[in-house]
């Protein structure tokens, strides 16, 4: 097998805990952001003209099952601007400009009021990977964008050591499209052996980038989502342990 020369990670549950975020939330009175983005449509709404908040619910439930189907089956993911467009137009609603785009930020930049948290051990293994490999992104963006991503990254402290990022939402396809780790590769100017990604699911993190030609790594660090059955390298529980995986991978 070619050298490893550069490695991807994907981010929800495989370095930052996906709803980690929804128990800070709770402990300052919030509602989840779930809950909080319907209300801010109905509010939003409101201000122009009485809407039932049913109302709301029903139309944006309908394009969460439209973005879900369009995610899953075609491997797209719309902007947050795209899917309030159908609640929008669903209810029956246009807001002025200024409005329209501050509900879009809103939307966008909740996870940055109230930060997810990051996997156990991830800083430490990055730092130790870093100048070993060359480092990067590959993420679905679902509703907060790659622009956001980057700040919780930089937050962190981790941004610097990445050099590639594929953002789904920047990037027009997401996993397992062939096209995102295509567009990883091409930036790190690598082929396809020559890189590794790292997830936690099977069909997206595993099968997408070897179907693409590259290895890949399972993370239960966070979650495991049925490691007995994945078709993966290896798989490992505990960042301390990838490092030496990496290793006996490269050589």
């Amino acid at each position: 097998m070619p050298k490893l020369k550069a490695i991807t990670f994907d981010l929800w549950d495989t370095i930052i805990r996906d709803d980690s975020d929804e128990p800070k939330r709770t402990a300052a009175g919030r509602p989840t952001k779930k809950e909080e983005r319907r209300e801010l449509v109905h509010r939003y709404c409101s201000r122009h003209e009485h809407l039932d908040r049913k109302l709301v619910d029903a139309a944006y439930n309908a394009a969460d099952a439209a973005f879900n189907k369009a995610w899953k089956e075609l491997h797209v993911t719309w902007t947050v601007e795209e899917r309030l467009d159908i609640v929008l137009t669903g209810l029956g609603r246009v807001l002025p400009d200024m409005e329209r785009a501050e509900l879009v930020r809103l939307h966008e930049e909740m996870e940055l009021e109230f930060r997810p948290d990051l996997v156990p051990g991830v800083p430490e293994a990055l730092k130790e990977l870093h100048g070993k490999y060359r480092l990067g992104v590959i993420s679905d963006a679902i509703f907060t964008p790659g622009r956001a991503l980057r700040r919780i990254l930089s937050d962190y402290g981790l941004l610097g050591l990445f050099e590639v990022f594929v953002f789904s939402d920047e990037a027009g396809r997401s996993k397992p499209d062939p096209l995102a780790f295509r567009t990883a590769a091409e930036a790190f100017g690598v082929k396809p052996g020559e890189m590794l990604h790292i997830g936690d699911r099977e069909h997206n993190d595993i099968l997408g980038p070897q179907s693409f030609g590259s290895r890949a790594l399972l993370c239960t660090a966070a979650v495991d989502r049925g490691s007995a059955g994945t078709k993966a390298q290896a798989v490992f529980g505990d960042y301390r342990d990838l490092p030496g995986i990496l290793e006996k991978l490269s050589t």
